[in-house]
């Protein structure tokens, strides 16, 4: 049985609307755990439903920490959702990704101390594989988007999750590109996380702004250098996300890489032990196994 996916995209630093997008409308989604960023962007592209979140809110006025995550993805997987293109401004942690470049990442590790990256707790518990955190099949079909518009881009790499707003000390710089880290930013691993316990495929786009402050020969990070070089990157996100489109928007049949069957295995809690108030919230995200 073929699945008509709608895609979902989530706007970091500087992507705050969808150009080319068809039908707008903007609405307003209340979820049980929250309100999310802001409304969220209903249109379609070349034929293709999408639903557009600025993760930070137009005027980016909520910060990395103060994000609701839960309520995000849960909005997102409420409009019927399946496949999420996450587009984020990070650092670079290696001297061959330069600012401008774009990482297609498949690895996370998470520094984060303040964030809430599951639906799950007391009363109905579930554990979830995260050991490969996105979907290969989005990724592929994104480096083939990015060879098509000649963006520079590298498939393949590990995100850096670390807590801000501050940016990094050297100190910690150099010991993330000692773990071998790629870039690094503020808000994609849980969305990582929400969105596999959301059984719905998941990609990062990572989109370099500057060097962080290990490198030597450029200017320690600061707000100003990142907003010249994010103004650039965003025109070939745009250019990206019209190639790649089309492509994630084919029908398709169930992932066959398990993101749509990820809680086959997961819930730990006897029926008979299970909050009903939790379950209640739970629905739209689990409702399949509940």
């Amino acid at each position: 049985m073929s699945t008509k996916p709608v895609i979902g995209l989530i706007g970091g630093s500087g992507l705050y609307d969808i150009e080319g997008l068809e039908n707008k409308v903007w609405r307003k989604v209340s979820t049980p755990w929250g309100e999310p960023s802001d409304e969220v962007l209903l249109g379609t592209l070349k034929g293709v439903d999408c639903v557009f979140l600025p993760r930070h809110g137009r005027g980016h006025y909520v910060s990395p920490s103060g994000l609701n995550y839960r309520a995000n993805i849960h909005a997102l997987k409420s409009l019927g959702v399946t496949d999420i293109l996450s587009l984020s401004a990070v650092g670079s942690l290696k001297e061959e990704l330069a600012p401008g470049h774009f990482v297609i990442v498949d690895q996370f590790i998470d520094r984060s101390v303040a964030r809430q990256s599951s639906f799950f707790d007391t009363g109905c518990v579930a554990h979830i594989s995260m050991a490969d955190p996105v979907c290969q099949r989005m990724g592929d079909k994104v480096a083939e988007a990015a060879q098509d518009v000649a963006i520079p881009f590298t498939r393949g790499g590990t995100y850096l999750m670390m807590e801000g707003p501050q940016f990094s000390t050297k100190a910690e710089s150099h010991l993330y590109r000692s773990w071998g880290c790629s870039v690094i930013g503020m808000t994609n691993l849980p969305e990582a996380k929400l969105a596999r316990e959301a059984e719905m495929c998941y990609a990062t786009i990572a989109m370099v702004t500057d060097y962080d402050c290990w490198h030597p020969e450029h200017e320690h990070v600061t707000v100003d250098a990142v907003i010249k070089t994010l103004h650039a990157n965003i025109a070939n996100a745009r250019k990206l996300i019209e190639a790649v489109i089309p492509r994630l928007g084919q029908p398709r049949s169930v992932c066959q890489l398990g993101c749509e069957h990820a809680l086959d295995h997961a819930l730990m809690t006897a029926p008979s032990k299970r909050d009903p108030a939790l379950l209640e919230k739970l629905q739209t995200i689990a409702g399949r196994v509940l």
